[in-house]
Order: C-alpha cells, then structure tokens, then sequence
C-alpha cells in the first residue's frame, strides 16, 4: 500500500547535455534503484505537471523568466547557471521540476504528511539571476504558493545541503513569513554566502559526530519556532565521496541526519516536503544510494503517520 508520494519525470535527466559537467544519470538511476528495492510498494513516483509562467512570476523578474522561456539569456547568464551545453528540453525541464515541487506541496496542502520532489529545490536561483545549476528557486515558488493559502502563516526552509541556500536567503531576506535555516560548508560555494535567518557553517572536513551534534542543537532551537510547513532541502553532498563537498560525512552519517529531521517533525507535527538538492560523488552511485537512503526513510515516516 503507497503511502508516500514522491515525483518524478524523465526529463530531469533527459532535458540535460549528457556531457554537461553535472551528474546527468542520478535522478533516471535513482528513479531506477527505488523501483528495485522498494518491494513492499511504499513509494509511489508520480509524474508532475508543469509548473505555470503566473507561478514562476510570483518569485521571479518577468524579464529573467521570458528570456529563459526564448533561448534569449546572455552568454554570461547562462555560464553562471552551467548545466552547459543547453538544449532546447532544457525549459520543460525547468518547469517540470518546480511543477513537482507544486505537486508535492499540493498533496500536504490536502492533508498528506510528507511528500517529495525527486529533484532540487534549486536554491542558488535570484529573483532575476540563475546560479550554479539553479534557474527558478522552486524552494521559493512553493513557499509563495503556500503562503497564499489561509491556513499557512510561516514556512520553515531547513536547507542541510551542503553549500549555502544564498538565493533562498536574499529572497526572502526581512520576510517573517518564511524561516530560512541553512547548514552548510564555510568554504564551500557560494563563496560570497548571503544571510540566512540562521546559519551554520562547517569547516572542511567535518565528521558525523559533530555534524549531527550541531543539527540536533539547530533542530531544538527550532522548535521554539512556529510553523505550519517545513521544506526539507536534503543534499547529500557533504558525503566523503562527493566531488564538490569538501565535508567527511558518511552514508550512515547522513541517513542518521534524515532519521533526526524525520523524528523531529513527527514530535511537531507539521506536514514536512523533501526537496533532493546535491550530490556529486564519485562513483554516482554513492550519491543515488544517499538518497534512496533518504526516501526509504520518508516512506517509513509516511507510514507510521498513516498508522496513528
């Protein structure tokens, strides 16, 4: 019996170059490993819709999102972003992305306690600008769309990849509506970081033990806050085999993070979504099984909410 809901669509892999400098395979290898090994059927991948233009422009500049739309963005934009070489699958690709984060969000908004996107929340994205793989922030579409209905006042973004949410932070930078929490590597990109409402950065290789001791101490602070939905950005980048991380965490390590974030949110009670973030490691399938790691662990959450 599916009693979690996670979305994906081929594009996320297919609308890529495949000889863009970005792991291209992980979310078809990823989408692959979990219909393997979930054989109890508690994971149920479904195929987002598009987002739509009057979405996207709830966050982001008319100018940015029509030129992006047209092919039209500078030489210089577009290397900011990367993902490079473009090609044209690349905007329904986009758009798919935010629209199963949309998806995801829809099902809490419904009453569903957790939900996932099987992709970045894409937190380097500015309202007029994309940045290192990020072209709409859809971590902040969702909170925009969220907050529009009556019975949600405040977002947590509880950002644990491991480079700074700073497109998410200048966003909603003096925005009480939204919390913006990132942990982070302190000399990771971005290296000119932006202002969180709380952030934690961590020295190059960072172990387990005082990763998790940190979080635990963020993960209390917080609950003193007040919130009706929480977005879980769940990069798995600060694993010790990541390309770009520069952390030392293990897969243990980073499956213990999840089980703390899980276990936290049950004792609140707020309906919680899970954006995938990062993951460059090498071999990739150190990556994919991090974050099959992580959706086993939602769907085990998933279940014993519908249990009680």
């Amino acid at each position: 019996m599916f009693s979690f809901t996670l979305y994906y669509h081929p594009l996320y892999s297919d609308g890529l170059d495949r000889t863009a400098r970005f792991p291209v395979d992980r979310y078809r290898l990823l989408a692959e490993r979990l219909a393997q090994i979930d054989i109890e059927q508690k994971i149920r991948i479904k195929e987002p819709r598009l987002a739509e233009r009057n979405e996207i422009l709830l966050i982001h500049e008319q100018d940015y999102v029509d030129r992006f739309i047209s092919g039209s963005l500078t030489d210089k934009e577009v290397r900011r972003i990367g993902l490079k070489p473009w090609k044209p699958e690349i905007v329904p690709r986009t758009f798919r992305l935010v629209g199963g984060a949309l998806e995801g969000l829809n099902d809490l908004l419904c009453g569903g306690v957790i939900a996932g996107n099987m992709a970045g929340g894409t937190h380097h994205a500015f309202r007029g600008e994309g940045a290192g793989y990020c072209i709409f922030n859809a971590l902040a579409v969702s909170a925009e769309v969220a907050l529009m209905q009556s019975n949600i006042n405040r977002v947590l973004i509880l950002d644990l990849d491991v480079h700074q949410g700073d497109g998410t932070a200048e966003i909603f930078a003096g925005d009480d509506r939204v919390l913006t929490v990132s942990l982070h590597g302190e000399n990771n990109f971005p290296f000119r970081k932006k202002v969180s409402d709380l952030d934690v950065g961590f020295a190059d290789g960072t172990m387990d033990d005082q990763y998790l001791a940190e979080l635990d101490r963020v993960l209390n602070r917080l609950a003193n806050e007040e919130f009706d939905l929480i977005f879980f950005f769940s990069g798995v980048d600060g694993l010790n085999s990541d390309a770009l991380g520069l952390l030392n965490l293990s897969r243990e390590g980073l499956a213990r993070r999840n089980r703390k974030v899980f276990r936290w949110r049950r004792t609140l009670g707020v309906p919680l979504l899970i954006f995938m973030g990062g993951g460059y490691a090498k071999p990739i399938d150190d990556t994919v099984d991090a974050f099959c790691d992580l959706f086993i662990e939602g769907a085990k959450e998933a279940a014993f909410a519908a249990s009680v």
